[in-house]
């Protein structure tokens, strides 16, 4: 829905400066590309190349920056200086992810050289945080971070200074410096918080793979599932399918297999159905080592095979970006000419500023219905996902208690060792004490207190436990204790409870027995199931 609101109101926009007449049947023929914008003012190419940009026909968005940049000369105002630097900064961008890091560079110094002619010092945090990130990716970590300090210094803008400080922490953690690295992603989610901006999906897979290097696997896990949390709502496909791997390997370290598979099958459904390519293969390679930990070395063999083929798949998809590159570069090198006559025409005529105000005023119109739109949207969509997180976790509570009681039926039927209406009544007395929570949440509470209460013997009760129940009698204590703790977690008031209180009401005497009990019992420590119940 998001997607079509906004190719409705870019088409409104381009027929308001004067694309009404089907504006891509204009660009049908390579060779008129410039003469189709050689009445456009600055903030009109600036527009426009935005508007390529994002339906990722970048060539035809380098000829509009090209455009731009050629008319330095002609425009020495100073607030078309500025369009000039900003031009310079988006083309960067888009070589930066064209692969042409030299080009790139190039374009980020001369915006630099520029603004110190112009005085445009709010905009150089901008244009450092970009020189840092070409760095980074080269892996030339210490230049990388002096540029991002100097971005941070100059920075004024909160989601900036978020984006900087989430890179630095990055950048820390991939120079093992770590409590470093926490601080960087501490301060940035704070502010990221209190600003209410929606980068924190990124911050928090950032904090889940630093406490996941640091083998703190239930931090790593609690805020896996908040950057989850956080990719849904802002409908980050690419991130949530990023975030269920994530949490695949981080439970294969653990030795949880199993849930490691499920996480990678909800992660490649994803995958597969937007071609994800590189995660895929990141799955499978996963899939590879968890067969081959069970001795599968067969299904190991398949799974990697698949993982090796996509590898190839992402290699030679890279390769034919890089010709396309090349193919694209040519085109714009063959305009160059035809852009330097064209400056001189660019002139606009004095009714073209009445014009464009009232452009503006449309613009602004249609942009606020289309953010109200989206609002609404947001919000309605934000609740449906909480209501369906409570209906599953309720759902989920129901098939647990049926298949503890099918389970128990479907053994008392097998097990015959006593007389069986000696046993049925004992195991029934048995089960009814143990559903009176005050009676076995007492810390006192024993196998001679349970033998009383069933007027029974200790034999007898240990038997019926053992046999017909697979317990002893702590595990099964245990059992009906923890599950009374996640009754308390899930009450509304459960914020008034602590780890210790809920522990010492449900009858354990240290936090520590409660923590081992409830882990066994889950297979999640207490506090973050708690963390989680209250998210």
């Amino acid at each position: 829905m998001k997607k079509i609101i906004f190719l409705l109101s870019a088409f409104c926009f381009l027929q308001i400066i004067g694309f009404a007449q089907n504006p891509l049947s204009n660009f049908s023929q390579k060779n008129d590309v410039v003469s189709n914008f050689k009445h456009f003012s600055m903030q009109q190419l600036l527009d426009t190349a935005k508007y390529y940009v994002e339906k990722n026909s970048t060539d035809t968005a380098l000829v509009c920056y090209s455009l731009i940049i050629n008319n330095s000369i002609q425009y020495p105002d100073i607030e078309q200086q500025k369009i000039i630097i900003e031009a310079y900064n988006k083309a960067s961008v888009v070589y930066y992810y064209m692969c042409d890091y030299r080009k790139a560079y190039e374009f980020l110094i001369k915006a630099l050289i520029l603004c110190e002619k112009t005085n445009y010092v709010s905009f150089e945090h901008v244009l450092y945080t970009n020189l840092g990130n070409i760095y980074y990716h080269f892996k030339k970590y210490d230049v990388c971070k002096s540029y991002y300090l100097k971005a941070l210094s100059l920075s004024s803008d909160t989601t900036s200074i978020t984006v900087i400080l989430n890179n630095l922490g990055s950048v820390e953690m991939e120079n093992e410096h770590l409590d470093s690295a926490h601080y960087y992603f501490d301060k940035s989610l704070q502010i990221s918080k209190q600003h209410n901006n929606t980068h924190a999906y990124s911050i928090l897979n950032n904090m889940a793979q630093l406490y996941q290097k640091e083998k703190q696997y239930d931090s790593a896990l609690y805020y896996f599932q908040l950057s989850l949390n956080e990719s849904k709502i802002n409908n980050k496909i690419e991130k949530e399918a990023y975030n269920l791997s994530g949490l695949s390997k981080l439970f294969f370290e653990i030795n949880k297999t199993d849930s490691a598979i499920f996480y990678i099958d909800l992660s490649n459904i994803i995958a597969t159905e937007n071609n994800f390519l590189g995660i895929l293969s990141d799955n499978y390679l996963t899939l590879s080592k968890i067969e081959e930990t069970k001795g599968h070395i067969k299904m190991a063999f398949e799974h990697y095979k698949k993982y090796a083929s996509l590898k190839d798949s992402v290699f030679n998809t890279e390769n034919f970006g890089d010709i396309n590159q090349l193919q694209r570069l040519y085109e714009v090198s063959k305009t160059n000419q035809q852009i330097e006559q064209l400056v001189i025409e660019q002139q606009i005529k004095e009714h073209t500023i009445k014009y464009q105000r009232v452009i503006q005023f449309i613009t602004l119109f249609v942009l606020l219905l289309v953010s109200i739109a989206i609002l609404i949207f947001f919000f309605q969509k934000r609740n449906l996902n909480f209501a369906n997180k409570i209906l599953v976790e309720k759902n989920h509570e129901i098939m647990e208690l049926l298949q503890k009681s099918s389970e128990l039926k479907e053994k008392k039927n097998k097990k015959n060792s006593l007389n069986d209406d000696i046993n049925d009544e004992l195991l029934h007395k048995i089960l009814t004490i143990m559903e009176d929570t005050q009676i076995i949440c007492d810390p006192e509470f024993s196998m001679d207190t349970l033998v009383e209460l069933v007027h029974s013997n200790q034999k007898y009760v240990s038997h019926t436990i053992n046999t017909i129940l697979n317990k002893n009698f702590r595990s099964f204590l245990n059992n009906y204790r923890i599950r009374e703790a996640q009754r308390l977690f899930s009450e509304p008031n459960a914020a008034i409870y602590t780890i210790e209180s809920v522990a010492l009401k449900v009858g354990f005497k240290s936090r520590t027995a409660f923590r081992d009990a409830f882990k066994e019992t889950t297979g999640v420590s207490p506090n973050v199931y708690f963390k989680a119940m209250l998210a």
